[in-house]
């Protein structure tokens, strides 16, 4: 286990790494599979699949999914660094090997449109959770500004699947640089510095989670799609058409599921990247 300086942390008062996936997912650890899909506010309902079977472990929060060729750990974590973050670290006490996050992210690009595909390939951390993954003092840490990667093999059979899958289907995907905030409402007075910092796309939870991921040792990428796009004034405040709304929910439905179904079959083939 690779970020034991946090297990010890835990150990050192009373707690072990059974408890922490009694707490953080009400349920067993043994409950969690290999491949393991996180959410912070989306639930396999909103998806247009006809899966094999869904087994709910965690109302509301942990779902067992399997497919003709895969099965799958779902997990709703909520939203923001905070919540995926220690939900990432806890998949560190289970048996989990791969992981894809999915997720919403606001474009700041006129290349960006709503309902949209991004396959972030770096994340610049703009949040206060990661100051705490730190071995030495959190005083010291200042990670602000840090870049973090998906995992290389995830990133590349990500992209891979997102590539064939869009272009199947007529739809637009982009290799993205995020900014991860910590704040919505606060975000839109600093746009202008996160865009000069060479992001093209701001969300809440990336950062967070490939440092993790990378202290884990556990294969990590990420799908989003763009909800808004702040300079065309399309926020997540206003001006977005209920077009452009149901567009991006039928792109979510229809290809999310297809994606994250090749992605995890292309463990158990000879995917050439």
């Amino acid at each position: 286990m690779i970020y034991s300086h946090l297990i010890e942390g835990i150990k050192r008062f009373g707690s072990s790494e059974k408890d922490i996936c009694a707490v953080l997912f009400n349920c067993h650890s043994d409950s969690i599979q290999k491949n393991v899909v996180l959410a912070p506010w989306w639930e396999p309902s909103l998806f247009d699949k006809d899966w094999l079977e869904i087994t709910e472990i965690t109302q509301g929060k942990v779902w067992n999914i399997k497919s003709y060729n895969v099965s799958f750990t779902y997990i709703k974590t909520g939203i923001g660094a905070p919540l995926i973050g220690d939900a990432s670290l806890a998949l560190g006490c289970t048996q989990c090997e791969n992981v894809i996050f999915i997720g919403s992210v606001g474009a700041l690009s006129l290349d960006m449109s709503i309902g949209d595909i991004v396959i972030p390939k770096e994340s610049f951390c703009g949040d206060g959770f990661s100051r705490y993954l730190t071995k030495t003092s959190i005083k010291e840490n200042n990670c602000f500004g840090d870049i973090a990667y998906p995992n290389k093999n995830m990133f590349e059979r990500v992209l891979k699947c997102t590539e064939n899958i869009c272009e199947n289907n007529g739809v637009n995907f982009h290799i993205g640089k995020v900014f991860s905030i910590d704040s919505i409402f606060a975000q839109f007075a600093h746009i202008d510095e996160i865009i000069n910092s060479n992001c093209d796309a701001i969300e809440m939870e990336t950062a967070a989670f490939f440092k993790v991921m990378e202290l884990n040792g556990i294969n990590a990428g990420a799908i989003l799609q763009v909800s808004d796009n702040t300079i065309v004034e399309k926020s997540l405040y206003s001006g977005r058409t209920e077009e452009e709304q149901n567009y991006r929910k039928h792109i979510r439905k229809t290809l999310f599921p297809q994606i994250i179904e090749k992605t995890f079959e292309s463990f158990n083939v000879n995917l050439t990247l």
